[in-house]
């Protein structure tokens, strides 16, 4: 199943091959900033759960299937969100939708009896993620030469301390807490643009998830898709590869910056 996953990747480097020359070169020279999504495409959200989750467990001298364990909270994610973009909730931060995810989950994997403390520390996990091997040194070459930054549904805090911990360069962080809406939402997206004091066109959203990239372009942004084919384990079967609406794609932060000519 892994080896599934590799030949998806390769798939998606040949499939960016073959995206236009000249649409790649028009968007690398127009571009001023790139904004990333965060959870899958810069970090291994999963692996790193997955890890805190089954360390707690040894300790208390219990047996978890850590990665069932993020995948059940992962799982929450969306719908949470769109509680808050419906107006079922009002304006409620990404750790505080985790808190009540997890909330919500820990009885169904024998963890209902851990402490205030043990449960506020697992929900810190997400500020705790092991970026991906590339994310680090791609960064800092994109960085040289573009303004670099996070659009994420993670609030601000924990974009922060996230950035200290996985090493990742950011010129400043952006995102949904700002505008107070989530992604999908128009608002999100537009808004790195109005913070940069950047035409639309001058920013470039990088994602793993094409339906990101595609809310992204519709108000105006480029777009590059980057392949994570393990972000939800081996034999993953959606976003492996880029449709022809993206701007450019990339195997790698490392393979986007030789695009870019970062």
């Amino acid at each position: 199943m892994i080896g599934t996953g590799l030949v998806a990747a390769d798939r998606a480097q040949a499939a960016g091959s073959s995206q236009s020359r000249e649409r790649q070169q028009a968007a690398a020279g127009s571009v001023k900033a790139l904004v990333f999504d965060v959870f899958g495409t810069v970090v291994d959200w999963r692996s790193s759960v997955a890890r805190d989750v089954n360390a707690l467990a040894a300790r208390k001298g219990l047996k978890v299937d850590g990665a069932g364990f993020a995948d059940a909270w992962r799982a929450l994610y969306a719908p949470s969100m769109d509680k808050v973009r419906t107006g079922g909730l009002p304006w409620t931060t990404l750790d505080d939708l985790h808190r009540m995810m997890l909330d919500r989950i820990l009885p169904e994997f024998g963890l209902s009896g851990l402490s205030e403390a043990e449960t506020a520390a697992l929900n810190r996990a997400w500020h705790r993620l092991q970026p991906w091997p590339d994310a680090a040194s791609g960064l800092a070459r994109l960085k040289k030469q573009f303004i670099i930054a996070p659009l994420s549904n993670g609030n601000i805090a924990l974009m922060a301390n996230l950035a200290k911990y996985a090493g990742l360069p950011w010129d400043c962080i952006l995102g949904a807490e700002l505008v107070r809406h989530y992604k999908p939402d128009r608002e999100v997206y537009q808004s790195a643009a109005d913070f940069l004091r950047l035409d639309a066109a001058d920013v470039m959203m990088v994602a793993a998830h094409l339906g990101d990239l595609r809310a992204a372009r519709s108000v105006g942004l480029r777009t590059a898709f980057v392949a994570r084919p393990l972000e939800y384990g081996p034999g993953r079967t959606a976003d492996l590869a880029p449709d022809a609406s993206v701007d450019m794609a990339a195997k790698d932060f490392n393979d986007l910056a030789a695009r870019l000519n970062a």
